[in-house]
């Protein structure tokens, strides 16, 4: 064992000298690289083949600058990315995120994870995530559009049906991915499958709207169930009111539960008698518009300006849908304080690490996001397969796919956790079975 660690220490030595300044980076790969120790240990092969250093360097980064032109005439500039991590299972697959926050460090952290998630799903498809500091909250759909053509006028030199197929993410919906596959088209000629999240009149999946929410309940309900729990009465913290958490508050409500909150980035909406999705749904996707004004329309709701998990209440079940780093150790234990017995990550690395690790001292059951929120790049792939064989599959039929990844992502976390003894550490079961793929298709092709 103390090889093994003496061998990670040394790869986040090499990340630390590499990459000193990349923050999320780091917090994303250190989070794994020490649930790792038992699988090494298992195969000291990885350790003399330098797995994990392979495994951590992008196979290819590419960076942009992004010209475009608004609507008062003027030239604006932004940054675009696009990270290709790791092709051992399949093409790279991942989603486009246009957020301020946006630079090197957020779109390697994310192509990372995609890794391990991708490879949970169980379809044959790698790692890799992309974007732009490009905000797209405020501009006219004429600007959104010509930052679109602008930023796939480059990355279209990068990408392709076999090598590398991008879809949505934050600030990217179905607006987006129609201009930049319109773009793609006119460079390149018409090919379905090059993206992702598609409208459903040239190419797109039924379900992919709703793939990553719902998807998100199916591994709670299924998390749950393996406690002889159920989702049915539970009271549940929604952060986030974007794709992700506007559809986990559908289904949630689908399977008896009570969604109490959503946010944005500035507050929160509190409605003790549950959120109506229908309501969420028309402000921001219709109207894009802030939450707030949820309050105005239900008169058992209330807005309050902050962070929902600084809300003191009770209820049993937490879902980050927002953003990376939203849950730090002090919201962890006002969760415990709420009575607060599971926390599924519908975003992408919400929780700190001290609030991880609260969360396992104090018996609060965790999934991490590369498992739970699986869903959309499942039924991304499965847009793929599709488009690979010209057909629509009903709503129902992908529905029930994407049911079975995701409860099948939890089994395989949980045989993880029975395998190496891990107890009920679905963070440290999730990334051994995601990784254990990914590593016997690098073994496999040799030096690549």
């Amino acid at each position: 064992m103390a090889d093994v660690k003496q061998y990670i220490a040394e790869i986040k030595q090499v990340i630390e000298q590499r990459d000193p300044y990349q923050a999320e980076f780091k917090e994303a790969v250190f989070e794994v690289l020490d649930t790792l120790v038992p699988v090494l240990e298992k195969h000291p092969e990885y350790v003399q083949q330098n797995l994990l250093g392979r495994l951590v360097e992008p196979e290819r980064v590419v960076q942009f600058r992004v010209p475009w032109q608004d609507d008062a005439g003027n030239w604006q500039v932004n940054r675009g990315f696009r990270v290709q991590f790791n092709s051992a299972i399949g093409p790279y697959k991942g989603g486009l995120r246009l957020h301020p926050s946006v630079n090197l460090s957020v779109i390697k952290f994310l192509g990372f994870e995609q890794i391990l998630k991708n490879s949970l799903t169980g379809l044959p498809i790698g790692g890799g995530k992309g974007g732009s500091d490009f905000d797209p909250k405020g501009k006219s759909d004429a600007e959104v559009m010509r930052f679109c053509q602008s930023f796939m006028t480059e990355l279209q030199r990068h990408i392709g049906l076999d090598l590398d197929v991008p879809a949505g993410d934050i600030g990217v919906g179905g607006r987006e991915i129609g201009y930049l596959y319109g773009q793609y088209k006119r460079l390149r000629g018409s090919q379905n499958g090059i993206l992702t999240g598609k409208g459903l009149t040239y190419g797109g999946s039924q379900a992919r709207t709703e793939a990553t929410g719902y998807g998100v309940l199916y591994y709670t309900n299924a998390l749950l169930e393996a406690q002889k729990d159920t989702l049915a009465g539970k009271r549940i913290k929604v952060s986030g009111s974007g794709n992700v958490a506007i559809y986990a508050v559908q289904k949630a409500t689908q399977l008896g539960a009570k969604v109490i909150t959503v946010s944005d980035s500035n507050g929160y909406i509190y409605d003790e008698t549950g959120i109506d999705f229908e309501i969420v749904k028309q402000i921001k996707e219709v109207k894009r518009d802030r939450i707030k004004t949820y309050a105005d329309q239900v008169a058992t709701a209330t807005y309050h300006e902050g962070s929902v998990w600084a809300f003191d209440t009770a209820y049993d079940i937490a879902l980050p849908c927002a953003t990376q780093n939203e849950i730090d150790l002090a919201a962890a234990e006002l969760m415990q304080k709420n009575g607060v017995k599971y926390v599924a990550e519908g975003a992408n690395m919400p929780s700190e690490p001290a609030a991880i690790e609260f969360y396992h001292q104090n018996g609060i059951l965790f999934g991490p996001g590369k498992a739970v929120n699986a869903g959309g790049v499942a039924v991304s792939a499965l847009e793929m397969s599709q488009n690979g064989e010209r057909l629509s599959w009903s709503f129902e039929e992908v529905d029930q796919r994407l049911k079975q990844i995701m409860e099948n992502i939890f089994h395989n976390s949980e045989a993880a956790c029975q395998t190496y003894d891990l107890g009920k550490n679905y963070q440290a079961g999730a990334n051994i079975a995601g990784f254990e793929k990914v590593a016997e298709a690098m073994t496999a092709q040799g030096l690549v």
